[in-house]
């Protein structure tokens, strides 16, 4: 399934027969030798949602969140478990709301986002960044910038990634320029994929509150990705406190097949 350029293979395990998800993941998602993938969306059973969802990063990690797999795993929901268009679902990063729409159309209630930092500062490789740390439901660096296609995302968001301060877990890392007072661009670097993906929910979830806390971008906000595809961001707030974020876009199956372990 695809969300935004980003690439899952989902997993009907309510049977327990994935065992190491780990292991799984990293054979499933290498390119040539397995399907080729960005991780596992793994549909599991749940005692207080409608399903619980896993989510293998193609490096065996295991994350708590990830808003394009949230909506690839709905739609998968709706269209081949066959559930009603609205659902609530089990994750890492606790209980997660979605409604599928026509065509595809999915749309997320994320958890509260948390600020960490709105004014930090580091050092990389000779350069002086100023940033803001916020969790979406995983942890997410934002730096804005002017010329984004020609930020070296590989380079300067492993730097960061791998940074000292973020240690042992390490973080995401969102590169956002402003493109208008309802729309901004953003390249993602995502920790567990280990490289520049195509789009990322939860980066774009969580620079859309960045900047609408600073100021510089108005609710809701367009989100242009790498991929292409246009991302909304709604979110509601108290003064400087986020309440809810929803995550907005398509999703779809690409195609169907068994694998053999």
């Amino acid at each position: 399934m695809v969300a935004s350029g980003n690439d899952f293979v989902v997993v009907d395990n309510r049977r327990g027969v994935v065992k190491n998800a780990a292991a799984f993941s990293k054979r499933v998602c290498e390119l040539h030798q397995g399907v080729g993938a960005d991780g596992v969306l793994l549909y599991e059973k749940s005692a207080k949602a409608d399903f619980r969802m896993r989510i293998i990063n193609l490096d065996g990690s295991e994350a708590a969140a990830c808003g394009n797999g949230f909506r690839c795993i709905a739609l998968y929901a709706r269209e081949v478990i066959k559930l009603p268009p609205k659902m609530i679902f089990e994750s890492g990063s606790g209980l997660i709301e979605a409604a599928v729409g026509q065509s595809g159309d999915v749309k997320v209630q994320l958890v509260k986002p948390r600020i960490f930092e709105m004014s930090g500062m580091l050092e990389v490789s000779g350069h002086r960044l100023h940033y803001a740390f916020v969790d979406t439901g995983v942890p997410h660096i934002v730096i804005f910038v002017e010329g984004l296609g020609k930020i070296d995302v590989a380079t300067v968001g492993r730097a960061v990634r791998t940074h000292a301060k973020f240690k042992p877990a390490g973080t995401n890392v969102n590169f956002v320029e402003v493109k208008s007072k309802r729309e901004i661009m953003v390249r993602t670097y995502e920790r567990g994929v280990e490289n520049e993906t195509l789009a990322c929910g939860t980066g774009s979830t969580a620079s859309s509150v960045v900047s609408v806390l600073k100021g510089y971008v108005a609710t809701p906000v367009t989100v242009h990705t790498r991929g292409g595809e246009k991302l909304v961001i709604d979110l509601e707030r108290k003064g400087t406190v986020v309440t809810k974020a929803f995550l907005q876009g398509k999703a779809q199956v690409v195609y169907r097949g068994e694998y053999f372990l």
